[in-house]
């Protein structure tokens, strides 16, 4: 994989929306919401925002968390989206983002990372991650 992983910063608003809406399936992304919280996310300390980027520009990005739980005594880390343009999926892009995230959230003191996800379990099997629950959601 030729990608560099690195946090995303102010310049890559308009790369990562363009990936942000092909992500989308149940809502569309308007831009000027997305900017609203890309600047929000962007100064939030328990968020991360990681962009992948090769020759072309950007080629991939993941947004997670790191919370506070009862159950785990104490933070866990949450992986909210993560997408890879088509043209460099199964090259490592996806591997590389998911493992600096993994690698952030280790040094916060996360017990674990989770994810819901419909479409990619067997990239996250690949990645020694395992079925735990079911995701529920009810939209407001």
């Amino acid at each position: 994989m030729s990608a560099l992983i690195r946090p995303a910063g102010p310049d890559d608003a308009a790369d990562l929306f363009v990936l942000a809406h092909a992500l989308a399936t149940s809502f569309k992304p308007h831009r000027d919401a997305f900017d609203e919280s890309f600047a929000v996310l962007l100064k939030t300390e328990s968020a991360r925002i990681l962009v992948a980027t090769d020759h072309s520009g950007l080629c991939g990005y993941l947004l997670g968390f790191t919370h506070h739980t009862f159950y785990a005594n104490g933070p866990v880390a949450w992986v909210e989206e993560v997408m890879v343009d088509e043209r460099v999926r199964r090259a490592g892009v996806g591997a590389a983002l998911m493992a600096e995230f993994e690698g952030w959230a280790a040094d916060r003191g996360a017990a674990l990372v989770a994810l819901a996800t419909r479409r990619a379990a067997p990239f996250y099997e690949a990645l020694d991650y395992e079925e735990s629950a079911t995701y529920f959601r009810k939209l407001l």
